[in-house]
């Protein structure tokens, strides 16, 4: 079995930023990229990858500031975070590639795709918006995010982050994640670009998800011609963690099929 481990991977540097990232599984496998949310790292996904490194080549790459990437000096944006994949996949020289991101990984997912430079076969989002309104009441919960109080409610996810970043500023980092969330600029959100997505797409929900309302996920399957939904009941924001077996019976259908 293959799982992330923060103890196999390399650097990259990418514009003032050391970005991490770690290569499993079967070596002469279909490469699937693994872009994680918010405070989390690659190895959030460990939950679903027992079976997959089998078969697939598995890429994880910890985000800006957070698992082992370091934060560097620029804002952080969702446009910033695409930059950084794309740059660690062109340095890769691997293609095409099957993306799956939770959250804000799902979202700078579906700007690559929306973007069009990088040679994307299939894409999986989980938990992810394509847009936020200025009405949407998740902006009322984000603005609210502060390094006590995440601490307080996420301490193993506090802590995680502690052990692992080579440049550790909770506090910073914290304010970058507020305003990446709430960014309404055209370095934000996908928005209508994801009309411009021509690979296949599949959008997961966790039907209990309090941030990402199951109106956007509909809406956001619409936007892209041949998309598929798959809202998932019992579980929130992170079913590939709540609900392993049943997510990934979804994602290796939508790979294989």
């Amino acid at each position: 079995m293959q799982f992330f481990n923060h103890m196999s991977g390399k650097h990259l540097e990418i514009d003032g930023a050391e970005i991490y990232y770690e290569v499993q599984g079967n070596e002469g496998g279909e490469p699937i990229v693994f872009l994680h949310g918010g405070f989390g790292s690659i190895e959030d996904f460990n939950p679903i990858l027992a079976d997959m490194g089998q078969t697939y080549k598995l890429i994880g790459i910890d985000s800006r500031g957070q698992g082992m990437s370091s934060l560097g000096t620029e804002e952080l944006t969702y446009k910033r975070l695409e930059m950084d994949i794309a740059a660690v996949l062109r340095y890769l020289d691997i293609g095409p590639v099957n993306i799956i991101g939770h959250s804000d990984g799902g979202i700078t997912a579906l700007r690559l795709a929306a973007a069009g430079d990088i040679d994307i076969r299939k894409v999986v989002t989980i938990g992810a918006h394509w847009e936020l309104k200025t009405e949407d009441p998740t902006r009322a919960l984000y603005s609210e995010v502060t390094p006590e109080g995440w601490r307080e409610v996420f301490p193993d996810s506090y802590e995680r982050y502690q052990s692992l970043n080579p440049q550790p500023n909770f506090e910073r980092l914290t304010r970058q994640l507020v305003g990446l969330w709430l960014d309404s600029s055209d370095s934000g959100y996908p928005g209508a670009t994801v009309r411009n997505i021509d690979c296949e797409l599949l959008v997961v929900r966790g039907d209990d998800d309090m941030l990402v309302s199951r109106t956007n996920a509909v809406d956001l399957v619409e936007q892209v011609p041949g998309a598929k939904l798959m809202n998932l009941p019992f579980c929130g924001h992170s079913p590939h963690e709540e609900q392993p077996d049943i997510t990934l019976w979804a994602i290796n259908k939508f790979l294989t099929t």
